[in-house]
């Protein structure tokens, strides 16, 4: 069973409480056996797989399969050109060189409703969303990316693994993917 779960902010990507404020996934009603297949931060969102399979933490995180993991950052300024261009090309973030990815400015810029709590406004600095591919998901990754770029993340969701996107998913909601859907998550 592979399960797709909309991870809203302020949720671990474990069954257990950590001593935060944070909620755990036991909250929201999974299926017995179940665990969170990689995980995002508690302030990041978006889609979140789960299984009941352990060949999947293999198919899904090894970095021998190079699968693709696509996020929708909102950063603080416009970043240009240039500046997606040196996400792409890799980065050294705390000693590790990231992989190159692909980095775009989402254009339309994505109509994503408010987070609860919203993010902090700042009227003297625009933001942005940008898009960014990757192939690997090092802890905090893309937080660490943009801000090296002098683009901090203000929201970043996970949209899509593989070739399954979230879609219109609702935060906090989730369900049993068909067999269609499984294939989309790993071709391969």
């Amino acid at each position: 069973m592979l399960i797709a779960f909309h991870k809203p902010y302020g949720v671990l990507s474990q069954f257990t409480r950590d001593g935060s404020p944070n909620r755990p996934l036991a909250e929201f009603g999974f299926p017995k056996n179940v665990y969170a297949i990689g995980r995002l931060d508690a302030d990041s969102e978006g889609l979140l797989l789960l299984s009941d399979e352990a060949h999947w933490n293999d198919k899904l995180l090894h970095p021998r399969h190079a699968h693709e993991r696509e996020y929708w950052a909102q950063v603080e300024k416009i970043p240009s050109r240039e500046s997606l261009d040196k996400l792409q090309r890799g980065l050294v973030v705390q000693g590790h060189s990231t992989l190159p990815c692909h980095a775009w400015r989402l254009e339309p810029q994505p109509e994503i409703p408010p987070r609860v709590p919203p993010i902090r406004f700042r009227k003297s600095v625009p933001d942005c969303w940008i898009g960014l591919e990757l192939v690997e998901g090092k802890n905090r990754q893309v937080r660490r990316m943009t801000a090296a770029i002098g683009h901090p993340t203000l929201r970043l969701v996970r949209v899509r693994i593989g070739n399954f996107w979230l879609g219109d998913l609702p935060p906090g909601k989730w369900r049993v993917l068909t067999a269609t859907e499984i294939k989309s998550v790993h071709p391969g």
